[in-house]
């Protein structure tokens, strides 16, 4: 019988049928294992079975009755149902079988942190985790995507779990959807609708107030200073410290990581995506990451921001300024500048937390990224007393 024995947890596959013929060699065969390796949980793998009568279901209750952490996985959807319709689905963790979803050739249209979106086909998208990514990752990211739908934003909701390779992926049914960032490269001329639109849907998560669950951003961007404070000037962390905590902590939801890429147009609706970042806090933090991702990146090579954003690094810089125009409704260009001061100074915190986290710092790239941000911040931290406007 295959199997696999790691760090105390003991994996069994089955395969084929089990039944009244061969559910006694099966049972023989399983408590052998456990008698050989004593794990401290078991579990089944169900990939290969095709059937299961009554006479193997007793063998899971045997083991169920010593394992109270025994899990199913990999049910097929026939063997699945048998085990939700006696109850096995109540009473342990069942996981179904996952469909398998080839990218090879598709069109990557978004990239985050925790991981890549592709075009699958001309009706779906697919997001796909990092490898180190778990069921209960994905789990949250469609909690909080139900979340923002539920409370009235618009967004793209996942409707199944597959597998790409050896990593999880979430699927979106987006029908003829296209993101920001394609529009403008298939036509410049969108840039007005393309900014338009932003704000919209900006403005609707900012008029939303975010249940108590969600993230605190300003927790997060507190973790973060502590994480960079032995690589700056003392005064610099104190003052940082003081102006974060003072910025009024608002229960306005945020998307935490709104660009083109993270914005699609699906007929005449407008909607977001990627919403593993989703959060509460003071506007000023999205769009300081929205200033990372249109300039921030850039701050040692503007060439930066066209390789993540895919279009010329000046068109992007005219998304952004017309972003802040058209969303706080003036062109005054000293108001302006003070909010794009305060969106650098979290958003180069952001990057230089990003350097160290990544191990990158040791790297001759990483620390010039790093020192550029903390002499950016230096300069800027003297001229402001507040973030909040």
């Amino acid at each position: 019988m295959l199997h696999m024995f790691e760090s105390g947890v003991l994996t069994v596959y089955l395969s084929g049928h089990i039944d009244t013929s061969n559910a006694p060699q099966t049972e023989k065969d399983v408590f052998a294992l456990v008698q050989q390796y004593a794990p401290a949980q078991v579990i089944l793998d169900m990939e290969e079975l095709d059937y299961i009568s009554s006479s193997g279901l007793r063998i899971i209750l045997k083991l169920r009755q010593r394992f109270s952490g025994l899990k199913l996985i990999n049910a097929s959807t026939e063997v699945y149902e048998i085990l939700d319709m006696t109850g096995f689905t109540e009473m342990m963790t069942v996981e179904k079988a996952f469909r398998r979803f080839d990218i090879t050739g598709c069109q990557m249209i978004g990239k985050g942190a925790n991981g890549k979106v592709y075009r699958y086909d001309r009706d779906t998208i697919v997001k796909v985790y990092n490898p180190n990514a778990d069921l209960d990752e994905i789990k949250r990211e469609r909690e909080l995507s139900r979340t923002a739908f539920v409370l009235g934003v618009p967004t793209a909701i996942p409707y199944d779990v597959v597998k790409v390779g050896d990593c999880y992926g979430s699927v979106f049914e987006l029908l003829n959807a296209k993101s920001f960032d394609e529009m403008m490269i298939d036509d410049p001329t969108n840039l007005e609708f393309v900014v338009k639109k932003t704000v919209e849907i900006a403005k609707i998560l900012h008029s939303t107030e975010a249940p108590e669950h969600l993230p605190h951003q300003q927790d997060i961007t507190l973790s973060w200073l502590d994480i960079v404070e032995p690589y700056l000037e003392a005064a610099d962390f104190a003052k940082l410290k003081r102006l974060i905590e003072e910025l009024p902590e608002k229960r306005t939801m945020l998307h935490g990581d709104l660009h083109i890429k993270n914005i699609m147009q699906q007929n005449d609706d407008t909607l977001l995506i990627d919403l593993d970042t989703l959060c509460s806090g003071h506007p000023l933090y999205e769009f300081a990451f929205m200033f990372n991702a249109y300039k921030g990146f850039g701050i040692l090579d503007e060439n930066e921001v066209e390789r993540f954003l895919g279009i010329p690094a000046v068109l992007v810089h005219r998304i952004w300024s017309r972003t802040l125009e058209v969303y706080f409704g003036t062109d005054d260009t000293a108001y302006l500048s003070m909010i794009e001061d305060k969106c650098k100074i979290i958003g180069y915190l952001r990057l230089m937390r990003r350097v160290i986290t990544k191990g990158r710092y040791d790297t001759k790239e990483g620390r010039a990224l790093f020192n550029a941000c903390k002499d950016k911040i230096h300069e800027l931290l003297p001229k402001y007393d507040t973030l909040d406007f």
